[in-house]
Formats: structure tokens, C-alpha cells, sequence
């Protein structure tokens, strides 16, 4: 199965299966390679990897371990596949920080990160590169937004110096707004807009996530303006679907069309399946409920839907309703 011309390469992440992708594992690069030659199977063009975080301040080592495992992936006939990068801020490498050498530490660490994703063939690098994912201050409400304010002045200057570093490089940064119970902010994507009006350089924008927009959005009256002016500003870089629990997708409550149509009628890059499977590093952060789609080659099969199961039907009902958002456009 193959998508048609018409239809935008989908992508899916590797959440799936695990948060860290292990590059210089020889036994899990070949657990890799089987994921994707399965996935590809289904019609998926491109994997969006995470890259675990690290406390090591030389990052030659990491760049060069997924250098490697991109020669890995290509040598066993999967040139074509394309990959993007799932990255986070972490409070070792913050670039909100009110120390000046702490911010320093985190630009070049976030440059490292953008060294991998050119590394793996990638030109997009996406997650939340503010503010540390799921750290929060102690502070709530008016309090925490007048903190985040703070914070996000420190950030600016930090992020426009990665854009000009990531454009030298060809990648381009989609910042990821996520809901408020994941983490202190941005949360709203109206809230990343303002930011970015601090932020000059064009290679820093946005991934839109269908599951934190449902959460934490404004409306899709409000949605619709909002994706016309982040592609009028060249900053609509990324699209995630993803259902507000980020279990299966072809059975959840999501406002496809509401969320599509607008994101169709201005974006032609990929669109990129994200589920949370329910493995050890999960289960406790997000909380999860719903049973493991277990993982061929890895678990005991089960009476439940496997992970590949899982997939495959996204695909489905992803090209599904981007064609009928197509046809009727």
C-alpha cells in the first residue's frame, strides 16, 4: 500500500514503542528496522523519532550514534524513509532559565539536537523547546502566567539564535504548544503565537497537535484564523492527530474535519500519527488506563489489539478523512 500523489506523506511516531531509540544498540536498530518495515508495509513514509534527553554537556558522541544509525537504516534498503525529531527542553538545558549560562548550556544542547535530526535525514525537529516538559513551578493560575512571561523573555533571544543555527542546517523547529495537565506552558496555541511575535527568525514555528488543541484550544472558528496566519507567517512547520486519551485513533472522538479543513487548505507537509502506547514510560507520567497494545516480537501475543493492529487502522482512518476533506475542497 502506497499514499496517493494527492495525499500527504503521513508519518508516524515512535512513541508507539518506545521513548528512546537507543542508536547505538545494535540489537534494538534491528527492532527498529522491523517496526519500519512493517509500518512502511501500511502505507506510513515517514517515523518521527524521540530523542532521548541526556545530562552529558559533549554531544559528539550522540550525534554521532544517530549519524550511525541512519547508515543503518539505509543500508538495509530504507533510503527512502523519512524521519523527524521529537525533542524537549529538560531542566538541565533550559533556555527559559534566569541564568544566563544555563540558557547558554540549553542553546547548545537544542543545536545538538538539530546536528541529530540532520543527522537522521531530517528537516523537522519538533516538540517542546520553551519551557521543560512536565516541570512545574508550584504556581498556578494569574501567578504562573505572570512567572511564564518571565520565562518566555528568556527564552526568545535563545530560540531565534537555533533558528538561525537549524536554517544553516535545513531544519526547521516546530514548537509544540501542550495541554495543562502535561506541562506549565505554552499550553495554547494562542499563546505560542504571541510568542513567536519575539522570535524574527521564520525557521522557528509550530507543530499543531489535533489531541492538545481538542484540550486546550480556542475553538475552531478561532483555529481556522489562527492556521491561515501561522502559514501566511511561514510558520506552520508540523501536523500531528493524535485523540485527546493518544490511544487508537480509529476509534476516537476527533474533530477531524473541523481540525483538517483548515490545516489542508494552507499546508502541504506531513501529517504524523502520535499514539502513547502503554509502556513503562508512560504508564505513570500520563497516567494511562487502557491496556498495552502489545508489540510484535516483543510481547506475548494477547486476545487484544497489537501495537502493528493499531497502526494500520490509523493510517486508515487518517487518509480517510484527509480525502474526504480533499474531495469535497
Amino acid at each position: 500500500m502506497s499514499n496517493s500523489p494527492s495525499l500527504p506523506d503521513i508519518y508516524i511516531s515512535f512513541f508507539m514503542f518506545t521513548t528512546d531509540m537507543k542508536p547505538n544498540d545494535e540489537e534494538y536498530r534491528n527492532e527498529i528496522v522491523r517496526h519500519i518495515k512493517e509500518l512502511k508495509g501500511y502505507g506510513y513514509s515517514g517515523f518521527e523519532f524521540p530523542i532521548a534527553p541526556t545530562s552529558e554537556e559533549d554531544f559528539s558522541q550522540d550525534i554521532q550514534n544517530y549519524q550511525e544509525l541512519r547508515k543503518y537504516i539505509d543500508a538495509k534498503e530504507l533510503s527512502d524513509v523519512k524521519i523527524s525529531t521529537n525533542v524537549g527542553a529538560t531542566e538541565t538545558f533550559d533556555p527559559s532559565s534566569s541564568d544566563s549560562q544555563q540558557r547558554q548550556k540549553a542553546l547548545e544542547y537544542l543545536k545538538s539536537r538539530v546536528d541529530i535530526t540532520a543527522a537522521l535525514g531530517g528537516e523537522i525537529m519538533m516538540g517542546p523547546i520553551v519551557i521543560p516538559y512536565g516541570v512545574f513551578p508550584g504556581i498556578w493560575s494569574d501567578e504562573l502566567q505572570e512567572h511564564l512571561k518571565e520565562r518566555y523573555d528568556n527564552a526568545k533571544p535563545i530560540l531565534n539564535q537555533l533558528g538561525e543555527y537549524a536554517q544553516e542546517k535545513n531544519v526547521k523547529l516546530a514548537i509544540e504548544p501542550i495541554t495543562h495537565w502535561e506541562t506549565p506552558g505554552p499550553n495554547k496555541l494562542s499563546q505560542l503565537i504571541e510568542f513567536l511575535e519575539g522570535v524574527t527568525s521564520k525557521q522557528v514555528g509550530v507543530v499543531i497537535d489535533s489531541a492538545h488543541e481538542i484540550l486546550d484550544g480556542d475553538g475552531p472558528e478561532k483555529f481556522s484564523r489562527q492556521v491561515a496566519n501561522l502559514a501566511q507567517q511561514e510558520r506552520l512547520h508540523y501536523i500531528q492527530v493524535s485523540p485527546p486519551d493518544r490511544g487508537a485513533i480509529h476509534t476516537s472522538w476527533l474533530p477531524w474535519q473541523e481540525f483538517l479543513t483548515p490545516v489542508l487548505e494552507v499546508y502541504k507537509g506531513p501529517i504524523a500519527v502520535e499514539i502513547f502506547n502503554a509502556i513503562p514510560a508512560f504508564v505513570d507520567s500520563l497516567r494511562l488506563s487502557r491496556r498495552k497494545f502489545w508489540i510484535p516480537g516483543q510481547d506475548d501475543p494477547n486476545s487484544y489489539p497489537s501495537a502493528y493492529e493499531i497502526a494500520e487502522k490509523a493510517i486508515k482512518a487518517t487518509n480517510n478523512e484527509i480525502t474526504k476533506v480533499l474531495g469535497s475542497s
